[in-house]
């Protein structure tokens, strides 16, 4: 049996964004990927919101929680393949030195839990987060990985950032 590809979703807060693209590749990598999401600044917990639109989308939701970046710079941990930052204050921190060195690429996208106003306009905000990573993981999940070189893997990873 192949080893899994893994892949760690960084965030400031790891309550929202992170925990919705661990989510979404746990399911659109049919079993392919080790799917892990870790904040710079966890809050603690994962934003009712986030929880809200997991379970409209039938994920499973019980084992994810808001963690530290640190937790998988830690001996033992798996060796992460790919470490993407989908928000642009974690893009801008400066991140941990990962074993092994993953390819990374910033995937950023707006922060839903930000938006102010009435719950409809969190919702959509929220619906909104979840298409576009949706999006970017399933083009991700459907690159040839293991045709192609270092370079050209990490000039695509970019790309889908930029979808």
């Amino acid at each position: 049996m192949e080893r899994k590809i893994n892949v760690l979703f960084l965030c400031t807060g790891n309550s929202a964004r992170s925990i919705l693209a661990q989510a979404i590749l746990e399911r659109e990598g049919n079993g392919r990927f080790g799917s892990f999401s870790a904040g710079s600044k966890p809050v603690g917990q994962v934003n009712p919101e986030a929880l809200r639109v997991l379970t409209l989308t039938k994920h499973p939701t019980e084992h994810l929680r808001s963690k530290s970046w640190t937790e998988f710079s830690q001996p033992g941990v798996p060796e992460m393949d790919f470490v993407f930052t989908v928000c642009d204050q974690a893009a801008n921190e400066i991140c941990p030195v990962w074993p092994g060195h993953p390819i990374s690429a910033n995937w950023g996208v707006p922060d839903p839990a930000a938006v102010m106003g009435t719950s409809q306009e969190k919702a959509v905000a929220f619906n909104e987060t979840y298409r576009l990573l949706l999006n970017r993981i399933s083009l991700f999940v459907n690159l040839p990985l293991k045709s192609l070189d270092r370079i050209s893997l990490k000039k695509r990873v970019v790309e889908i950032g930029n979808h």
